[in-house]
């Protein structure tokens, strides 16, 4: 593990992917500036995927009550969030991640080594990004089900190309979410799906690699969802839920008016099942981020994710991003929400 924990700051707008945030409390609708995802809502950044992609077929009006399960429905499937903390630690102790380094190589082995026992898939392209070319690689675990459909996990793996020179590791920004996913993995190992599929997606090259922009950003995300629209993928897929910078020991999640309403709605009613309503933020934004190409291409998607990352956002992309900040209890609410989400998309 890179340990070097001097506070080094990046002020240029970059997030995971470095976007500028433009937060509307709904309380008292004034407008907050912070250094994340872009805050303005995506239309480039999804036309992009979509262009020369299979039409979108029309999917009919969803309402977020009607998947709340019946009192017979079997309970939700359990995950340790101290056994996806171990694990995000175990992961961002392999140093910086970046696009092109050795870290980078080792994380792709990481993931596909703790996948054990799951169909997995490496959607491995190369693309031209606004620093140069580079080879990336989407890691998909499969895990089959007993209905017709999929429901996708997804977060990404990289850190920050423009801190390379530095020992950021992207505990929360990246190391949160594989964690989490990690341990979804081995219990779905242990529980096959009993409702529909659940595929675990593992994005390349959500960040930037030099400044966010729609060009510059989702390099993974974009391929893949290209690709499921063209060969029929896309239309399989009943949700599509993305996991970003979840670990934060002060955990507030967004409401990200870019994700489809009514499955928002859906993680939101979970949350509240599994008494955990009070993490989700009264803030609305529109972020940018992995589930936009996704979006692009006609699949319900949301985005959970904790912007606000220490006081005025302090600790996203420096070299303070480490595990310390982060908590097992943290990924346990996550964990608790993301299952019981699939639980009721399985009432449909």
């Amino acid at each position: 593990m890179t340990g070097s924990h001097q506070s080094l700051r990046v002020d240029t707008p970059v997030r995971a992917g470095g976007l500028m945030i433009v937060a509307v409390l709904l309380a008292a609708s004034s407008l907050v500036t912070g250094s994340c995802r872009q805050s303005q809502p995506a239309t480039d950044t999804a036309s992009a995927a979509q262009s020369q992609s299979a039409p979108i077929a029309q999917r009919p009006e969803m309402h977020a009550e009607d998947f709340d399960p019946k009192p017979d429905t079997p309970p939700a499937l359990k995950v340790s969030g101290e056994r996806a903390f171990k694990t995000l630690k175990e992961f961002v102790a392999l140093g910086p991640r970046y696009l092109g380094s050795e870290g980078h190589t080792k994380a792709e082995q990481f993931i596909v080594n703790h996948l054990e026992g799951a169909q997995i898939e490496q959607d491995r392209f190369n693309v031209q990004t606004a620093a140069g070319p580079f080879a990336m690689d989407n890691i998909i675990a499969k895990f089959t089900g007993k209905k017709d459909g999929v429901i996708v996990l997804a977060g990404h793996y990289d850190t920050n190309l423009p801190l390379k020179n530095t020992s950021f590791i992207g505990a929360n920004d990246g190391g949160s979410n594989v964690g989490l996913m990690l341990e979804i993995a081995s219990q779905l190992r242990t529980h096959p799906p009993e409702g529909y599929s659940v595929w675990l997606l593992f994005t390349d090259g959500e960040e930037a690699t030099v400044n966010w922009t729609d060009e510059d950003s989702v390099y993974g995300s974009k391929q893949l969802a290209k690709k499921w629209a063209d060969d029929g993928t896309a239309a399989k897929v009943k949700a599509f839920l993305l996991l970003d910078m979840i670990g934060d020991k002060d955990l507030h999640l967004e409401h990200d008016t870019n994700s489809t309403p009514w499955l928002v709605d859906v993680v939101y009613r979970a949350g509240k099942r599994v008494g955990q309503e009070s993490h989700f933020s009264a803030r609305s934004n529109s972020i940018q981020d992995d589930h936009l190409p996704f979006r692009a291409v006609g699949i319900p998607v949301a985005d959970i994710i904790d912007l606000d990352y220490g006081f005025e956002n302090i600790y996203h992309h420096t070299t303070e991003d480490t595990p310390d900040k982060c908590s097992a209890a943290s990924l346990q609410v996550v964990g608790d929400i993301v299952m019981e989400t699939i639980r009721a998309l399985n009432t449909r």
